[in-house]
């Protein structure tokens, strides 16, 4: 999956959503669009924490896509596990970096081994990711070219400089690409954004993405103004299958 260009399929599907035959191959990724303005919103499926974190979001437009993207998620989730939507178990998984609870999200319990995700939102769009390995996605609006400027100093060395030698013009969307690259890669590990992550995780600014030992990275196709990324760890050979740590 290295490379450029993944497609991410509208949401709702117009069929029935992919199988374990189809996620446990290939990621599947879905694009979420926010509610129109006005239109009810609906938590039906989700949790009491779900709930308490769409009520602390103080726009009503980022509640909406809160509300659409985790009941999304969770009709997916629950499609692939056979489960009400509202029934199925979420968790957080230790922090890589600290052992605390506020590492990767995941499906608690013995399926969290079989079906992973990962979302993402950001200025009435939303990124779902489903994988039969750990998974990662980044959605971002292309920033104004002072962001990106500002920002862009927290970046890799090298990539300071390739946006450097960009004409203006075409800095933010490249910082963009770059962001969201790296932000995948780190919720798919577990261990989140920090400012010694961002400097030492080198995935370039370019239209294709720099490699990842261990992990296949591919920027996301979307409408112009927003930037995606998907990082999904490799699969591991037919014959270290089933075999245990040493």
């Amino acid at each position: 999956m290295t490379g450029a260009g993944a497609a991410a399929l509208p949401w709702p599907p117009a069929g029935p959503a992919p199988g374990p035959a189809e996620w446990s191959r290939v990621p599947q990724l879905w694009l979420v669009q926010a509610p129109e303005a006005g239109a009810p919103l609906d938590m039906s499926v989700l949790d009491e924490g779900e709930r308490g974190r769409a009520a602390a979001l103080r726009r009503p437009a980022d509640r909406a896509l809160f509300a659409a993207a985790h009941t999304a998620l969770r009709r997916l989730l629950g499609s692939c596990l056979d489960l009400p939507a509202d029934r199925v178990p979420l968790t957080r998984l230790p922090c890589p970096g600290c052992g605390g609870p506020h590492g990767r999200p995941a499906v608690a319990g013995p399926s969290g081994e079989e079906v992973h995700f990962s979302l993402s939102r950001s200025d009435g769009l939303a990124l779902l990711g489903l994988a039969g390995r750990p998974i990662g996605v980044d959605i971002e609006r292309v920033p104004g070219a002072r962001m990106a400027e500002d920002v862009a100093a927290s970046l890799h060395p090298s990539e300071q400089a390739e946006l450097a030698a960009l004409p203006r013009a075409r800095r933010p969307a490249a910082f963009a690409r770059c962001w969201t690259r790296k932000e995948a890669c780190l919720k798919a590990t577990g261990a989140g954004i920090s400012g010694t992550s961002l400097r030492t995780l080198r995935l370039g600014t370019g239209p294709l993405p720099a490699g990842v030992s261990g992990w296949e990275l591919t920027d996301v196709r979307l409408p112009p103004g927003h930037a995606a990324a998907c990082a999904v760890r490799e699969e591991e050979p037919s014959g270290e299958r089933g075999r245990s740590a040493p």
